[in-house]
């Protein structure tokens, strides 16, 4: 089932360590290394909450461009930087407590007739960020290589 349906699949391998292989669905999108942090990892590749902040930097990136331009936008526009605001629960675990992003635009993107409007609409077509706001559901299970059921969240 491919993303227009509602579906996509990515493959995820440990390699040595916390070092995990992501393969996209895509045939022509390099595998991407992640780790984590010392102590655990070595950060020999993002790890989860960086990948997190940047794809909620880039989805909006990507939206208000398509609002201002469609299926052609001119190049180096736009540049984005997110900042990743980690803290601890109450049973002292560490969680995303907020991401700030700043899109940050030349003179072509603000003297763009559809600026103005598209500053009011791009934020809500952003799959990304508008789904992290709403609250994403995670269902999660844990099988053993023959696929038997070992876990399943609640």
């Amino acid at each position: 089932m491919s993303e227009e349906q509602g579906r996509f699949t990515i493959h995820l391998e440990q390699q040595e360590g916390y070092q995990i292989n992501v393969r996209f669905d895509w045939k022509r999108a390099a595998d991407l290394l992640m780790d984590e942090p010392p102590p655990l990892g070595e950060t020999g590749g993002p790890n989860a909450s960086r990948l997190l902040a940047a794809a909620a930097a880039n989805c909006l990136s990507a939206s208000l461009l398509y609002c201002l331009y469609k299926e052609e936008p001119p190049d180096s526009t736009l540049r984005a930087e997110a900042t990743c605001i980690l803290i601890r629960n109450a049973q002292k675990r560490l969680r995303i407590g907020g991401l700030e992003v700043k899109l940050i635009v030349n003179d072509e993107v603000v003297g763009n007739r559809r600026f103005e409007r598209c500053k009011t609409l791009f934020e809500d077509f952003c799959v990304v960020s508008a789904s992290i706001r709403d609250g994403i559901p995670i269902a999660v299970s844990v099988v053993d290589e023959a696929g038997q059921l070992l876990h399943a969240s609640d």
